[in-house]
């Protein structure tokens, strides 16, 4: 009775992981959960109040499909001023979050049998939606820094490649590419005609790098590029579901005819608050950055005394992609196994990395607080230690 294409998706890991943890809280459990793809910090004060104004204002009705003139207009002034990348109205396309973008994009490129590269670890929806519109996924090894490089990735090119899915800041790693490696990749793309979907919502949350937009290498592969971004990270408003696309007007246009027959237009208000977050004040932003920062240099810390792990230090997001594979048994083979047993018997929630292609790995979401952070640490380090005693 279920169609092949619905057979085919599988469930979102990391939200599951959410919704367990949740249950298991309701059921009276001490939970800590690492498994968190979202800012702990409440949506700015300025922010929720533009969305109040707006439901009192009556603004709730339905808008343009692609978005409100206002919004649209402080995207291109961002995209301007943080990238120095120029669109017009008729280039940008809002949605329901940067994943519906994302969605309306592969829509409207991909026919089946085309090939999308994915380097992995690779966020989770990524598989799913190219195999959603019957694209063919083809995973690209990363290095040791979790980055790819032009060498690898031109082994994987074939007469079928599509377009590249490139993500940076990185969820699950954290990994952020620097001018030179995006350079290099836009020249292989603009030389083999690929187009890049550039997954740039973790933007603002970079620590000691600087974010380059690969887009901005000039205008042949800007004509390939499609930036993907959203206010779900930055401004902490991932409930808003409010992303945004910029692309050349004709792939932009044909996303835009595919939301009109999926969900029409974005929540009225939350454009409107989205307005106030991209043109308003950004102190609340630094704050939130100064303290992910401070998290996440103490959990490198604690990791590095944990006897069977190793993570690298993420340069961007709000997570640490560990290597836990040296604590696998022959009752603790896979990640998966692994997590059901961490918050099974020691209540502690991370994602397996399998869920991400890399099964060597977990996942921890440093967007919780550090009392949590302290508590799950060594938790982590307590079933660490019992595996290695039962070696």
């Amino acid at each position: 009775m279920i169609s092949r294409r619905a057979q085919r998706i599988n469930p979102s890991p990391t939200l599951g992981i959410s919704a367990k943890a949740t249950q298991m809280r309701k059921e009276g459990l001490d939970i800590i959960s690492f498994g968190a793809g979202e800012p702990d910090y409440d949506t700015p004060e300025h922010i929720k109040e533009a969305g109040i104004q707006a439901v009192r204002d009556g603004f709730t009705k339905y808008t343009a499909t692609s978005g409100i003139p206002e919004l649209k207009q402080a995207i291109i002034t961002k995209f301007k001023k943080d990238n120095g990348l120029t669109y017009s109205s008729k280039q940008i396309l809002v949605s329901n979050g940067a994943k519906q973008c994302l969605t309306n994009i592969l829509h409207a490129l991909i026919d089946p049998g085309d090939e999308v590269l994915i380097p992995v670890p690779y966020w989770v929806s990524y598989e799913e939606m190219v195999k959603l519109v019957d694209g063919k996924c083809v995973f690209v090894p990363a290095k040791k820094d979790f980055k790819i490089d032009v060498a690898t990735l031109k082994k994987y090119i074939t007469p079928k490649t599509k377009a590249l899915i490139l993500n940076s800041p990185s969820n699950p790693t954290g990994a952020v590419y620097d001018k030179t490696e995006l350079m290099a990749i836009a020249k292989l793309c603009v030389k083999k005609n690929i187009y890049v979907l550039s997954d740039e919502i973790y933007e603002k949350l970079i620590y000691e790098k600087e974010h380059v937009s690969i887009a901005a290498f000039g205008e042949d592969i800007k004509q390939l590029s499609i930036v993907i971004n959203g206010v779900s990270k930055t401004y902490s408003m991932t409930g808003w579901r409010i992303g945004y696309c910029a692309g050349p007007k004709d792939i932009i246009q044909a996303a835009s005819s595919l939301q009109d027959h999926t969900t029409s237009s974005p929540n009225s208000m939350a454009q409107k608050a989205a307005v106030v977050a991209l043109t308003g004040q950004v102190r609340s932003v630094e704050t939130m950055k100064r303290e992910f920062k401070k998290r996440r240099n103490y959990m490198m810390k604690r990791l590095h005394t944990i006897r069977g792990i190793s993570a690298q230090k993420p340069d961007g997001a709000f997570y640490i992609f560990v290597d836990v594979s040296k604590l696998y048994t022959n009752e603790v083979s896979n990640s998966s196994v692994f997590c059901e047993k961490l918050l099974s018997d020691f209540q502690v929630a991370v994602v397996p990395g399998k869920a991400f292609g890399a099964d060597r790995c977990i996942r921890l979401s440093f967007a919780t607080s550090m009392e949590h952070i302290k508590k799950g640490l060594d938790r982590i380090e307590a079933f660490a230690k019992s595996i290695y005693k039962g070696k």
